[in-house]
């Protein structure tokens, strides 16, 4: 199933892996890998932050932690192969508010999970990849990656390089957004972005003395991009605000040339 990157040791003859699965056997049990770790004690409880998706609003769920040190067999086609030795850890929520589907998550990892710390910090680890499909999405939607057509090895990556930096840079504007949005926008724009970005939008060629708040801003970007913002739409996503940054970088020069005078 889903599966995060290995993490490599420094030396070469070692590697962790750690991945979302399903199904797998037990060595020695006629059950399925998640109906053992399900009679495990309930070792604690941790708290996550769920992002918004098309139908679901963010929200905070309560895990319940199990975890255990299990052994796999080998599939029936492939006996030669020795056993595995692995730790699974099972996050469950629990208290899920009426009409929401409860969250659960089976992780395997060869990393050892001796302790609630440990399966609280795998649960973490895996929390992480909202924000790498964020980011790729970016780089693919918005940078468009898949459309370089480019003859050199080397000239993609310097390419790639690039878009990278600006795929980050819009993942973090979206983050700043929606966790501090009463910030003022100048944390992330510049005065001349955005004085140029609130004359454009407001139809006032004079803009505020202050900056306006983060949220104000971005929502005026993503506007520009397409955005809609209706009350159903939520929060400007990353392929609206990479369209409306691409204009923005040009009503700014204008900005800046009219804001020198004559």
């Amino acid at each position: 199933m889903s599966c995060l990157p290995k993490r490599r040791s420094s030396r070469r003859d070692r590697s962790y892996s750690f991945v979302l699965s399903t199904i797998a056997r037990v060595q020695d049990e006629q059950a399925r890998l998640f109906e053992a770790i399900q009679r495990q004690p309930i070792a604690g409880y941790q708290i996550v932050k769920l992002p918004r998706q098309k139908n679901r609003p963010a929200r905070e769920a309560k895990l319940a932690i199990r975890f255990a040190a299990l052994t796999l067999c080998a599939p029936q086609d492939k006996a030669h192969l020795s056993a595995l030795e692995i730790w699974t850890v099972l996050a469950k929520e629990e208290d899920t508010p009426e009409g929401v589907e409860p969250i659960e998550w089976r992780l395997l990892t060869t990393l050892a999970v001796q302790s609630f710390e440990q399966a609280c910090e795998k649960v973490a680890w895996y929390t992480q990849r909202w924000g790498i499909e964020v980011f790729h999405r970016t780089l693919k939607s918005g940078c468009r990656i898949e459309d370089r057509r480019l003859g050199h090895g080397d000239r993609l990556e310097a390419c790639l390089a690039i878009d990278m930096v600006v795929a980050w840079r819009i993942y973090h504007m979206v983050k700043l957004g929606r966790e501090v949005p009463e910030l003022p926008c100048d944390v992330y724009f510049e005065e001349a972005e955005w004085k140029a970005l609130v004359a454009y939008s407001t139809k006032n060629p004079v803009p505020p003395e202050q900056a306006l708040s983060l949220r104000e801003a971005i929502r005026m970007v993503a506007k520009i991009g397409g955005f809609l913002g209706r009350k159903s739409d939520g929060e400007p996503g990353t392929e609206t605000l990479w369209r409306g940054l691409q204009h923005l970088d040009l009503m700014t020069d204008v900005w800046r040339v009219m804001a020198s005078g004559p």
